[in-house]
């Protein structure tokens, strides 16, 4: 009797390439063609091969738009997680499990320049894109510059909608430009179309300011409150601490400048 692993193996992966396999009508042909177990197998081999490939099609795809570097790309893996201290730190070194997202929980990542902020951001939506969710990166400025071109051209609409999609959008460096009174209008919008967004979902913020002095990189006051109320309802903030990573393998070199050494004539 036929392994009946095998022909779930075919199935699953039948699934995968988008073959509408029909789970009773394989085992029955296979019997009617006499096949062997091993001719099921190679069958089942060749299948889990192509799902495979276009998997790993799918997930280089989400990369690529994703706007997270692929050159020397930030991943758990790469994240020097031993420099980390502290009592709450096992939460930090779970995040690679996703449960954020899938629990629709923001997270914040909050501290000095080089503590491995936006390291650890990209590296969420990274892992997200490994597991076909759709992640997108962008810095506040670029953000802010958005939608000012979006309301110069009258395309805001279709600009948010655009931002909403992601399953995973990451903002980063929340505090190095200020938004206007609109943009600050337009920022709420998305914070809200997300907020009551349905799937798995989450925003990622990275920012050298605490939450409670945004205020003064957002112009206007009551969109910003509210943006807030959303964004930390259900979310997880990591206070990090410490010096910057930067730098940790600066070589210097102490030379001096002077008049050239005086050549003789002989």
């Amino acid at each position: 009797m036929m392994n009946e692993n095998i022909f779930n193996q075919i199935n699953d992966s039948a699934k995968i390439l988008g073959i509408d396999l029909y789970t009773a009508a394989l085992p029955q042909f296979a019997y009617e063609q006499n096949m062997s177990e091993e001719s099921i197998s190679v069958l089942a081999e060749t299948l889990e091969h192509l799902a495979t490939l276009k998997n790993q099609s799918v997930v280089d795809t989400l990369l690529r738009l994703s706007r997270l570097p692929q050159k020397n790309p930030k991943s758990f893996e790469n994240f020097d997680f031993s420099r980390i201290h502290g009592k709450n730190v096992d939460h930090l070194k779970n995040l690679p499990a996703l449960t954020a997202i899938y629990a629709h929980k923001n997270l914040a990542f909050i501290g000095p320049h080089g503590v491995g902020k936006t390291h650890l951001a990209m590296a969420y939506g990274r892992a997200c894109c490994q597991r076909k969710m759709k992640a997108y990166f962008l810095k506040a400025s670029e953000l802010n510059e958005r939608f000012t071109n979006a309301r110069k051209y009258d395309r805001t609409g279709s600009m948010i909608d655009f931002l909403v999609k992601p399953s995973c959008l990451i903002i980063d460096e929340i505090g190095r430009c200020t938004f206007d009174k609109e943009n600050t209008r337009l920022f709420f919008d998305l914070i809200d179309r997300r907020y009551s967004k349905e799937g798995s979902n989450c925003m990622i913020f990275t920012s050298n300011m605490q939450p409670d002095t945004w205020s003064e990189y957002f112009a206007e006051g009551s969109s910003l409150l509210c943006s807030l109320d959303r964004i930390f309802d259900d979310a997880s903030v990591f206070i990090i601490k410490g010096d910057s990573y930067r730098g940790k393998n600066l070589e210097t070199f102490k030379l001096q400048a002077g008049n050239p050494p005086l050549q003789v004539n002989l």
